[in-house]
Parts: C-alpha cells; structure tokens; sequence
C-alpha cells in the first residue's frame, strides 16, 4: 500500500481551476518531486495534502486513512515551508521543540528528541541562537529539524532550497537526500528547478495548468519525455518537427533540413500525416565536418559558449532552426564561428512526441 494516495482531486479557485482531476501515490521511504512552472498548481497541490485547502472532489488517504476532511493538525504530516517561519524570539533549539511541548511531550523526552534533530541537522552547537545569528543554509537546517521532530510519516517541503545561493544549493542537496534516507521519512518537495528535482528525486511528477504531465524516475522523464512541454520544461532540449510519412517498413517522420525521413520504431501506432516532433538532448549530438552515416543535419556554426568542463555548440541547420550541442570543452575547441559541419545521433537516443 502506497503512504500516499491522491485520486482525482481537483481544486478551484471561482473560475481558476489550479488543481484538475490529479492522481498520484507515493511510497514508503520515498523522494518524490513535484515539478512545474509558476502558477502550475504544485503547491496547491502541496497544501491540499497537508490539509491547509479542502479539495473540491477526489479523495487523499495518508497510510491507508482517508484524510481529505482531516484537519492538518490531525493528520501524520508536517510541512517545511519555503520561508522556513522560524520563530525570531525562540533559539535554535526552542523552534525545534515548539511543535513537542504544544503536543505536550515531557520534558525529559523533549530535550532528548530535539538533541537527537539538533545532530542530525548537525546544529549542535548553535542551540542557543536566535535566528538573526543564522546564516539561510543554517535556518533551513532548523526548520528541517523542526518539520522532523514530530517524527511524522510524511514531510512536505515548498521549495526548500529556493532561498539560498547556488553553491549552498548544491552542497544542502546531497544533505537533504542523506538526512531523508537515514530517518525514512517519505519527503514530497515542490520545486520549479528541473536540476534540483533530477539531482533529488527517486520519482518526478512534472505539472502543467493543473495537470500531471507525466510521472517516471528522473531517467524516465529526461529520457523519454512523453510530450512536448515535457521535453521542453525538463533540460535543454533540440525539437526537429515534421509529419510522419509512410516509410519502406514503417512510419518515419519528415523534417525539414533532414536528406532523408527519419524512421520510427515498427510498433509505433501512430497515423500518416500526424504532426509530430523528434527530441534529441543536446549531450547526444556529434558534429562531425564530414557527413556520417545514419540521421544527420547539416548546419553552421553560430558560436561556442564556453561553460568550463563543457561548452556548449550553438548552430543553425540548412533549415533556419538553432540546434545545440554539448560537448566536453576539449573537443568544442576544434569548432569555430562559420565552420559547415553535420550534426548526428543515434536513432536510440531520440524520441517522437506527437503533443
């Protein structure tokens, strides 16, 4: 049994409908992402979970129970919120233990569960400071261990790392992901950063006006984008569009700028004439100043941005359309401005969306 199961909920706001018919679970132990724009309705989401916001139809069980009338403060969730709301007049270690004592947990077992977060978070040594004489790294650290001293079955957290500079992302990143995997609480985090939900997440579900696009393992939805906005929001991206056409065995898509259709899998059951469009990441090209054999465009070089380890190739193809290209920054260099190449890939590395 899933620890989290969403079935058709939606959510209304008068005439803006900011959740539309969403179903989704979520497993024990688990590291999941909601991922989307602004406004996509992920922390809408987020909220009806925790009981801040009734749905207007569908139903929320939380281990097995129905809690989609359960107010929040009955539910076995705790929510870490993007503005961490410490306390100001509280130390580090009286806004752990706020929720505990308004609980009514003894004493004794009180300061022993807020030792137990403070060395977790490993904040032990600044117990008793304020949080004006924290730094942002520091106070998300607090909130997290405030969230999870109720030991509750399912963390919620909005935008956790939102508010703090790349570098500290980065670093509180593989933080959170060890913290979560030693306590076992299922975390469900919102985020708008594609990197941060890839670098974090054992499941994505990626949201669009209200919907759930797709849901799948970070590989699944880099990978295999089953749709257009999928493959755009999730990385940079290269989409060639054309319409199928009948090929010699199988459909194949033609594209402008391409010598030759490019063919689709033969159980590919999709209609000549449909529009449609093939996905190739920009790691999966070569460039190559002579043409190779198999899928290849021809195209100029526009500029090389150099990005350290990696640069990035921009290029125009014979059809007008900006194509990129990642590669190490060694062999970017043998590139220049003007130069006439063919950019190619192998067929397994490309995908068709026909939405």
């Amino acid at each position: 049994m899933p620890l989290l199961e969403i079935r058709g909920v939606s959510k209304n706001f008068g005439v803006v409908g900011a959740v539309d018919n969403v179903s989704l679970s979520v497993e024990h132990g688990e590291l999941f992402a909601l991922l989307g724009p602004s406004g996509c309705g992920k922390t809408t989401l987020l909220r009806l979970i925790a009981g801040f916001e009734q749905p207007d139809s569908g139903r929320i069980t939380i281990d097995g129970s129905d809690v989609t009338e359960m107010p929040p403060y009955r539910r076995p969730v705790n929510m870490m919120f993007q503005s961490y709301a410490l306390f100001p007049h509280l130390d580090v270690a009286g806004n752990i233990a706020f929720g505990l004592k308004q609980e009514g947990m003894e004493r004794s077992r009180r300061e022993t569960r807020v030792a137990e977060m403070l060395a977790l978070v490993q904040m032990s040594t600044y117990a008793r400071r304020r949080p004006h004489e924290l730094s942002g790294g520091q106070k998300q650290r607090v909130a997290l261990a405030r969230a999870l001293a109720k030991m509750p079955k399912l963390l919620l957290l909005d935008e956790p790392l939102a508010a703090l500079d790349r570098k500290l992302r980065e670093e509180t990143r593989l933080e959170l992901i060890g913290i979560q995997e030693r306590v076992g609480t299922s975390f469900v985090f919102v985020t708008h950063d594609q990197e941060e939900a890839l670098g974090m997440a054992s499941r994505i579900a990626v949201m669009d006006k209200g919907r759930i696009a797709q849901i799948g393992s970070a590989a699944e939805i880099y990978e295999r984008p089953n749709s257009r906005f999928v493959a755009d929001f999730v990385g940079a991206v290269n989409l060639f569009d054309g319409v199928l056409v009948a090929g010699f065995n199988a459909l194949a898509l033609r594209v402008p700028g391409f010598d030759a259709p490019v063919p689709l899998p033969a159980d590919a059951t999709l209609a000549e004439g449909t529009d449609a469009a093939l996905v190739v990441r920009p790691e999966k090209l070569r460039l190559s100043l002579s043409r190779p054999d198999g899928i290849a465009v021809a195209a100029t070089v526009s500029s090389v941005g150099y990005q350290g380890g990696v640069s990035i190739v921009h290029l125009t193809a014979v059809s007008g359309q900006v194509v990129k290209a990642q590669m190490t920054s060694a062999s970017a260099a043998a590139f220049n401005r003007g130069d006439r190449l063919w950019a190619s890939w192998d067929a397994a590395d490309a995908v068709i969306i026909t939405r």
